[in-house]
């Protein structure tokens, strides 16, 4: 029942990693945090605070989500993706799930991205941008928030004495609809959740577009069951202000991947308590 099942997948990923829910409520499991939905929604709208977001970015929600990056949501994430034990309960949740994640990725490249190109758009502090680099593929690091890939850059040099293989990526900050050039592999990870439907049908044939022999791509499947626990989630927005999310079908992603003949070949998906994550694999036809 989906209520029984509650404690493994509370909410998606970002909205949770900026709520302030009580830990009673976690714990209690999805009961007791529709009751106290149901008694706080009158006095939160989490849909107008990230209206208001965008409105300040001047209506460019992309810009919106790269301000909230390159100021408190970049301090947030890197003590998310970082090894400080300066996380709640839920942050950590959400560090393992995507941990798991990137170990998935990088079973499915293994050994072969050895000397290969990789795009790896949307790359945050270098999760997976750092082991590639350190099994020696020559990786272009992009990220919409210039802190992200400075961070990355950071941890990369802390880290490239670890293996005689690594090659330095070269990181810029850019959105995923301003990478350029064609790679062997492109990787996307838990980046679509800020791009509505519409405009991730494009991005996810742009990315396809990039790649010569694969694109890997995960993001929060759209489903009632996740949808209705997303939407309790928004209901404890916290003190902080967050980016709009969005769920996507998986049935929509490979559709826009069939249109411009790529096929899927790989599935996975990942579902801890906070963090749920499909991960596809795809290729030419």
């Amino acid at each position: 029942p989906m209520l029984a099942q509650s404690a493994h997948a509370a909410a998606e990923m970002s909205k949770i990693a900026d709520m302030d829910v009580p830990s009673a409520l976690i714990s209690q499991g999805i009961p007791t945090v529709i009751a106290g939905a149901l008694a706080v929604n009158f006095l939160a709208d989490p849909e107008r605070r990230r209206q208001e977001m965008t409105d300040a970015a001047g209506g460019d929600e992309m810009a919106s989500v790269k301000n909230y990056f390159n100021g408190e949501g970049f301090q947030r994430w890197r003590k998310i993706y970082g090894e400080t034990d300066e996380v709640n309960s839920v942050q950590k949740d959400i560090r393992d799930g995507h941990a798991v994640t990137v170990s998935k990725v990088l079973n499915w490249l293994d050994t072969s991205v050895t000397d290969k190109s990789v795009c790896d758009a949307g790359c945050g502090t270098g999760s997976l941008t750092i082991p590639l680099a350190l099994k020696g593929a020559r990786v272009s690091a992009s990220d919409i928030a210039v802190e992200m890939t400075k961070e990355a850059e950071r941890r990369f040099e802390e880290r490239k004495g670890e293996s005689a293989k690594a090659v330095a990526p070269v990181f810029d900050a850019r959105g995923l609809e301003d990478i350029e050039g064609k790679y062997d592999v492109v990787t996307c990870l838990d980046v679509m959740i800020h791009y509505p439907q519409d405009k991730a049908n494009g991005m996810v044939k742009h990315l396809a577009s990039l790649a010569n022999e694969k694109l890997i791509i995960s993001f929060a499947p759209k489903t009632l069951y996740y949808s209705t626990l997303k939407r309790i989630g928004e209901l404890f927005p916290g003190p902080s202000k967050a980016t709009r999310a969005y769920l996507h079908a998986e049935e929509d992603v490979e559709r826009a991947l069939n249109e411009v003949g790529w096929k899927v070949v790989k599935r996975e998906m990942t579902a801890t308590k906070f963090y749920f994550s499909r991960l596809l694999e795809a290729v030419p036809m």
